[in-house]
């Protein structure tokens, strides 16, 4: 082979290389804290070698403590990665709008993040043993405006069980959003546990509307004289005041169809900077809505265009619950494809809403775009072809040489290197698979986890390959009679921190949790198997299931 085929072969894998330089991100599991509180900073990344951050930057408005780290390595499409995930707890200083300064890990920075640290809870309930609260978004809102509703048990003394309810109200929907968070805080000099649960409410009617006040039973550790003279525990009850807000109607001159929020900001991803007549050029575009769901949102869609076709893919969206209440990121492709050279004007998208804080109607638009359309590559993609197929064909023409489109000139060298590269690429392929020791055909595993009977290499397997839910059937089939649900689970497993695994697990299933790093918790406390508690030596857990039942 040619030395500048090696070379060319060596410098496009040292470019893939730079490519795949690391990534890294940090999170914290709360936007807004009360003074006293508690609440964990994440920090990730992919450089499989890094340490943990130097956490002494954050000393200047929080105290730090509990940190720890855990690494995660996933397969995908045969190629291996390698996640480290740092974990540490913060307790703001002080009051007001505090930021989270930027982190030093394996070489790279994290963003800052922004942080509300309001004024500490009075201390009028101090000394109750439990208590609740809860707080409402807005106390007037309209008819259909999505409204956050957060509840909080408060308690001082370790439960062995209990149940909170919360009624829905006589004319709007009451929705629980992701799994309870649980915290504690300073209240009146003594230190609550608190479990804060978050609910989407939307009224359907004007008018006067109440929201019951929640219910809380249970039983909690008694003190020492208890634990002598009785059986350790005492009876715990709290009730929570109801709320009443005032809905307002639909106003007349609001447009329709009826979006009303806090905010809403349109923005584009990527735009094209050329583009040929029958090869697709694409548009990124992302709305960000403060107040408001992924179902309530309406699509983003682009306007007819004038010698054009435009393919719309299905749109993606993160839904999260921010400053008590909802709110959503949308983000849709678009690929256009113009059927002729020329100018082309790609309008820019308008989305009409309701602001529930001014009253007034406002549209949200991006402007629009101005593009110069070059001719076709003769012998590509006719004028209105699919956008999937657009710039791909490559054509034979006169002399032998390969003729791609957008490129000019011969281009045989740099066809006979990406061929070569392609050949040697084969070769060792093929060499890795004569290597590879032959097995038995099976069946698609993935396809079918074991329903009963399950071991360790089917829980490693799936937690290699599989979904959640999957690894959901392989722990439930490894119990002996296999277990109903993972809340079964855990209450059979003796190990606390394999519950805490799969209580991790039940997190990122539904949504809420930190996919990776429940994948390598699990990994780290089942890698000598399951621990079950002896026959009839089961805990009782002290809060009701949170998640759905399978």
């Amino acid at each position: 082979m040619p030395r500048w085929c090696i070379s060319l072969a060596c410098l496009l894998l040292l470019s893939a290389s730079f490519a795949a330089q690391a990534q890294v991100r940090a999170w914290i599991d709360r936007d807004q804290v009360a003074l006293g509180e508690t609440l964990t900073l994440n920090v990730e990344t992919s450089n499989a070698g890094s340490e943990a951050p130097d956490w002494s930057p954050l000393e200047k408005d929080f105290v730090v403590s509990g940190n720890s780290s855990s690494r995660q390595v996933e397969i995908v499409n045969g190629r291996a990665s390698t996640r480290m995930l740092f974990a540490v707890a913060l307790q703001p200083r002080r009051e007001g709008l505090l930021t989270v300064p930027a982190l030093e890990v394996g070489g790279q920075q994290t963003q800052p993040l922004s942080l509300t640290v309001t004024e500490a809870p009075p201390p009028a309930r101090a000394g109750s043993a439990a208590f609740i609260e809860a707080q409402i978004d807005d106390e007037d809102p309209y008819v259909q405006q999505s409204v956050g509703y957060t509840l909080r048990l408060y308690y001082a003394t370790p439960l062995v069980s209990g149940q909170l309810d919360q009624a829905a109200p006589d004319g709007a929907s009451l929705q629980r959003v992701g799994s309870d968070l649980q915290y504690t805080r300073l209240v009146g000099g003594k230190r609550y546990t608190v479990v804060e649960r978050r609910f989407l409410l939307v009224p359907e009617r004007s008018g006067p509307l109440t929201i019951p006040g929640a219910r809380f039973s249970g039983r909690g550790s008694g003190g020492f004289f208890d634990d002598m003279f009785g059986d350790g525990s005492r009876e715990l009850s709290a009730n929570g005041a109801p709320r009443f807000i005032t809905v307002r109607p639909v106003p007349a001159k609001a447009p329709q169809p009826w979006l009303p929020l806090r905010g809403l900001g349109l923005r584009y991803l990527a735009t094209p900077q050329h583009a040929r007549a029958g090869e697709a050029a694409t548009v990124t575009i992302e709305a960000r809505a403060d107040g408001a769901t992924a179902a309530q949102f309406p699509e983003i869609e682009l306007p007819s265009i004038d010698g054009a076709q435009v393919f719309a893919e299905p749109a993606q969206t993160d839904e999260t619950f921010e400053n008590g209440r909802p709110s959503v990121t949308v983000t849709r492709k678009f690929s256009i494809v113009p059927s002729r050279s020329g100018a082309l004007r790609i309008p820019g998208p308008r989305i009409a809403w309701w602001d529930v804080r001014a009253a007034v109607a406002r549209t949200a638009s991006l402007p629009d775009l101005q593009l110069q359309v070059g001719p076709g590559v003769p012998g590509g993609n006719a004028p209105g072809a699919q956008p999937g197929a657009a710039g791909s064909e490559v054509t034979d023409g006169d002399g032998g040489a390969v003729r791609v489109p957008g490129a000019s000139g011969d281009a045989r060298a740099w066809a006979w290197a990406t061929a070569g590269f392609a050949l040697l690429w084969l070769a060792t392929l093929a060499w890795a698979l004569q290597r590879r020791p032959q097995a038995a055909p099976q069946h698609d595993k993935r396809a079918e986890p074991p329903k009963s009977g399950a071991g360790l290499r089917d829980l490693k397997r799936v937690l290699d390959n599989g979904d959640f839910g999957e690894v959901a059937e392989v722990l439930c089939a490894m119990a002996d009679p296999p277990a109903a649900d993972l809340d079964a689970v855990r209450e059979r497993l003796a190990d606390d921190a394999q519950r805490d695994a799969v209580a991790q697990l039940q997190r990122a299933r539904w949504g809420d949790g930190d996919g990776p790093a429940a994948r390598a918790g699990l990994r780290a406390a089942f890698a000598g198997g399951p621990r079950w508690h002896e026959q009839g030596k089961v805990d009782t857990p002290p809060l009701p299931p949170l998640y759905p039942q399978r």
